[in-house]
């Protein structure tokens, strides 16, 4: 598992902008950058945009490292296809990311830890590796004894967000279905990302 060593919400400073759409983010109080030399905003450059919608949506999906997330446009390019509509795609089959989706875990880290943890069963075998991608129709459930984790029933609660329309989800069996490939319109992002800026940046 990658060790993250700095706050998720620095991620959000850093970026400007509130990455996972939550109250507690630090942007609520202060919209600029951590550190002595936050408050400087420069026009960024060509090369400066492509980065920070690179930087945005890796950092969305639990600060992915740097290496998979290449290996991910790297797949995204071979297969058929818009490969900006490709990358989300596959984004968004990571288990951690439809264990988010389907409201078991409250932010993208904890789906990450909850999976680590082994409390997720993939069609019935524990899956422990959060970067496991999932194939349309396969079942997510919690396993048994995890279903009354403190957690979980408050992740499944939240009234932060809702499930989006590609997946399915009983939350009273804490069980759901990933139905379709989504497309970026159906992803509930609560900011704006730019894969094909993403696609500009590593096609240079």
């Amino acid at each position: 598992m990658t060790k993250r060593v700095e706050s998720k919400y620095k991620i959000n400073r850093r970026l400007g902008v509130n990455l996972w759409g939550r109250a507690k983010s630090p942007l609520s109080k202060r919209e600029y950058g951590p550190g002595q030399h936050g408050q400087r905003r420069k026009k960024p450059s060509d090369f400066g945009v492509q980065l920070m919608a690179k930087q945005k949506l890796k950092g969305y999906y639990g600060n992915i490292t740097e290496r998979q997330f290449r290996k991910y446009y790297e797949e995204a390019v071979r297969r058929k296809g818009d490969t900006s509509e490709n990358l989300i795609d596959l984004l968004e089959r990571r288990l951690d990311a439809v264990v988010y989706r389907l409201k078991f875990a409250i932010t993208p880290f904890a789906a990450r830890q909850f999976v680590n943890h082994g409390h997720v069963q993939v069609n019935g075998r524990r899956v422990n590796i959060a970067s496991f991608l999932v194939r349309d129709n396969d079942v997510i459930e919690v396993k048994e004894k995890s279903k009354q984790l403190a957690v979980l029933l408050d992740a499944t609660q939240s009234a932060e967000r809702d499930v989006p329309e590609y997946l399915e989800v009983d939350h009273r069996a804490m069980k759901g279905r990933f139905l379709r490939a989504p497309k970026l319109s159906d992803v509930p992002y609560p900011v704006q990302m730019e894969p094909n800026l993403v696609v500009e940046f590593y096609s240079r």
